[in-house]
């Protein structure tokens, strides 16, 4: 095996494909043989709030969110925040977080961190109120 692996994010299966929720979601962790380091990519459409208001957080590890296109809205903790491309966030470990895209043009989100084998995360309904402009389904 190779020192290395080289993969096309749009060859990786979407976990969202034939669901309703909107945009694209892969995970790439498995596909580049990561070992300590999960990543994946959402590409979430304009006016689009998918989560509908629900929030997550991580009790153990953090995390990087990298905006590569678009503009994306997120809230962490109590604080609003808009993260245009280029942007990268990082949320430490009990930070309730959430995202959507309120703009006119899709966003592409990459979110880093280390890889755990077993679900640390907690998900948060009710976090913040679902946008009712945003489109929720395909």
């Amino acid at each position: 095996m190779a020192d290395y692996t080289v993969v096309s994010a749009d060859e990786v299966d979407d976990a969202y494909e034939g669901s309703d929720v909107p945009g694209e979601y892969r995970r790439l962790t498995d596909a580049l043989g990561c070992e300590q380091v999960s990543i994946s990519l959402t590409r979430i459409p304009p006016h689009c709030d998918f989560e509908q208001g629900t929030g997550h957080r991580h009790e153990e590890i953090e995390e990087i969110y990298l905006v590569a296109r678009g503009t994306l809205t997120m809230r962490f903790d109590d604080e609003v925040r808009e993260l245009p491309a280029g942007s990268v966030a990082r949320v430490a470990p009990g930070t309730l977080r959430s995202h959507r895209n309120l703009g006119e043009e899709p966003v592409e989100l990459w979110a880093i961190s280390p890889r755990v084998y077993r679900s640390e995360a907690t998900k948060v309904d009710d976090f913040w109120e679902a946008d009712p402009a945003a489109r929720q389904e395909r």
